[in-house]
Formats: C-alpha cells, sequence, structure tokens
C-alpha cells in the first residue's frame, strides 16, 4: 500500500506515496486547504473557541476494519483532527477547547464539513399581562402545523406564545436559527403570570452572533411583544441553569376569581379555606389526560386568604405546593381532587379567572 508520512506513522508499513495516499487520499497533505474553506466560514460567527471532529465512513471504515483484522489500529480521526485543529487556530487567532463555542465536522470520505455551534443560554423572569396566550409553540392538533379551517390557517391552536414573543427579536439580534423557551412551570393558557414573574432560560439555536447588550435585548423584546409579556433580569447562563430551572420545585401563590352555583355565607367560605390548607390527592385533570399520565400527585395547600366575597362570587389567594392544579382545587374534578373547596363547602365552584402572582424562590 502507498502512504503519505501521517499514515504510514499510523499504520507502521507500507511504501510512502509521493503521489495519492492510498489509505486517507490526501487528506493530510491538503490540510490548509481545508483549514483556508473552514476559517472562511468561521468569519460568519461570533466565537472564542472551538473544537474539531471528524467522520468516517464508507470506504475509509472498510480499511479501517480490513487493517483491524491485521492487528493494526488506524486512527486517522485522532492524528487529522489534531492537525486540522492546529491549522485553524493559526488562521483564525482562536483556541481549541473541549467546551467550544463551534465545532467544526469534517467528512474523511467526501472532504465536506458542517459547522455545529454551541447554544447561547439567557436567564430570566417573564410576566404574561394577557389571556389566552400559551407558553410556548402550541401546534393546532387537527394539521398538525400545516394549516386549516380549525386553525384559520396558521397551523397553530393560539395565534402567539411567550415563547415566540420572546424568541422572535432574540433570534434576530443573534442571527440564530430558533429559539426555545424553558420555564419553572407553566401557567395555563387562560391564565396570567404577574407579580415578580416566571423564571426561564431562552436557548439560543445556532446563533451567529453570541454576545448581545442584555439591556439592549430586554428593551427589544418588551417593545415587540407589546405589552402582552414583560422580560426583565435577563443574564447569560449555560446548559446547567436549563435543567436547574426545570428541576426547582417552586411554591406558587394564586389569585383566583371562584363563581359558585349557589350563594354562600361568608363565614362558611373563610371555614372551607382554612380546611383546605394541608394535604390534597389529586389525580391528573381530566382536561390533561389526552397529554398527560394519568396518576395521583399528592401536594400540599400553605396558605388561603379571602381577598372578596359577595353572594356567589369570591377572590382567593392561595399558597401551594409546585404541580398542584388550582382549578380542580376549586371544583373537585368529579372527586379526582381531595379535598377540594367545592366538597368542602358542598356547593360546586369554578374558577373564571385565574392569576398566578408570585412564583416563589
Amino acid at each position: 500500500m502507498r502512504v503519505c508520512k501521517q499514515c504510514l506513522s499510523l499504520i507502521g508499513k507500507g511504501e510512502l506515496a509521493e503521489g495519492e495516499c492510498e489509505a486517507c487520499c490526501n487528506a493530510f497533505s491538503r490540510v490548509e486547504e481545508f483549514a483556508s474553506m473552514i476559517s472562511s466560514r468561521l468569519s460568519e460567527y461570533e466565537f472564542e473557541t472551538f473544537n474539531t471532529g471528524s467522520r468516517v465512513w464508507g470506504s475509509l471504515r472498510a480499511l479501517q476494519e480490513l487493517l483491524s483484522l491485521k492487528g493494526i489500529d488506524y486512527d486517522i480521526k485522532g492524528k487529522f483532527n489534531a492537525e486540522l485543529s492546529r491549522a485553524i487556530s493559526s488562521k483564525t487567532g482562536k483556541i481549541r477547547s473541549v467546551n467550544p463555542d463551534v465545532t467544526v465536522i469534517f467528512d474523511l470520505e467526501t472532504f465536506d464539513f458542517e459547522i455545529e455551534v454551541r447554544p447561547v443560554y439567557i436567564y430570566g423572569r417573564y410576566i404574561k399581562r394577557v389571556r389566552n396566550i400559551s407558553q410556548t409553540r402550541w401546534v393546532c392538533g387537527y394539521c398538525r402545523g400545516k394549516g386549516c379551517e380549525k386553525c384559520n390557517f396558521t397551523g397553530r391552536k393560539y395565534g402567539t406564545s411567550v415563547e415566540e414573543l420572546i424568541s422572535v427579536p432574540a433570534v434576530g439580534m443573534f442571527l440564530a436559527m430558533d429559539a426555545k423557551l424553558h420555564g419553572a412551570g407553566r401557567e395555563d393558557v387562560d391564565a396570567r403570570m404577574l407579580g415578580s414573574g416566571r423564571p426561564f432560560v431562552l436557548e439560543i439555536l445556532g446563533p451567529k452572533r453570541r454576545y448581545v447588550p442584555l439591556d439592549e435585548l430586554e428593551r427589544v423584546i418588551n417593545t415587540y411583544a407589546g405589552g402582552k409579556v414583560r422580560v426583565f433580569d435577563l443574564e447569560y447562563a449555560d446548559s446547567a441553569r436549563v435543567r436547574e430551572v426545570k428541576m426547582e420545585r417552586h411554591r406558587k401563590r394564586y389569585r383566583a376569581k371562584i363563581i359558585f352555583e349557589t350563594e354562600v355565607e361568608r363565614k362558611e367560605l373563610l371555614k372551607a379555606l382554612e380546611q383546605l390548607r394541608g394535604e390534597i390527592r389529586q389525580r391528573t385533570p381530566k382536561r390533561v389526560l389526552h397529554r398527560r399520565a394519568d396518576r395521583l400527585r399528592i401536594r400540599r395547600v400553605f396558605e388561603t386568604e379571602l381577598l372578596f366575597h359577595s353572594g356567589k362570587i369570591a377572590v382567593v389567594e392561595i399558597e401551594a405546593e409546585a404541580g398542584l392544579y388550582i382549578k380542580e382545587l376549586v371544583s373537585g374534578d368529579d372527586g379526582r381532587t381531595e379535598p377540594s373547596l367545592s366538597s368542602i363547602l358542598g356547593v360546586k365552584g369554578k374558577v373564571e379567572k385565574l392569576d398566578v402572582i408570585e412564583v416563589m424562590d
């Protein structure tokens, strides 16, 4: 086999090639050429660190397997990655890192390459001031996003979402492909998120820019959202913050406007609210059974307070453990939540309006 110097050092035997290497097809001799092409593409991106990887398949993989049968470990990837990284670093002035901003994946069979960009993560809090906006994009269940009469050919169940109102400006400013919102829990579509706001991490995918002034980003997002949503306390974060936000079990304080079937006495209502404090056994609500497993949850109500009462109408505040469904805490959900305000009073009630007024740290 006729091989180049680099392949000869890996294989350990063969005739040194003056022309084309039969092992790597002269990939090693073209490293500077490849690095120039890659560096040109990388100039489109804002980055400080990079790494390289390579892909082996087809005839090169077959050669590796053949040599392996002869007891030879032809590790072309490791050596080629080191050579390519050296050349890219020399041309760009950037350093190689195990946790890079960008990763170049080179195909040793076709001599093509692709660039993978590490997402940018931004932590913050959002307030949702209007109802009937979902937290994340909600695809129409009838057409699966294609567009139909049910969704007015938008492909979405709701006109917009918190995710879209935050993501669209961020994608524009970071010259990114897309963005994904990770929230610390979620409020119902018809509930507002007020008070101190809900913690979130925005994962910005495929960004060409990595560093945007966050005060400017906050201003642009809030202007674009037009008062429907507001973000604040933005800061750069990392992927670990996503896990923290998703896993944290925040207590929450809610304000609910309740309508009862018949008038209730204030004294009885106060007594029922007091009895509601403590352990709640709650099966998955019927309204979400189509998308969530039917299981029993045990949660706690910590505080209840009556803010207003007149006949059939009451406004109450409830502080509860994460994961408690407040609408069913009031209605009982046909016995799936016990105890409930309705079961304690002996009068059916339902939440007409619901606000999350604090997500507690």
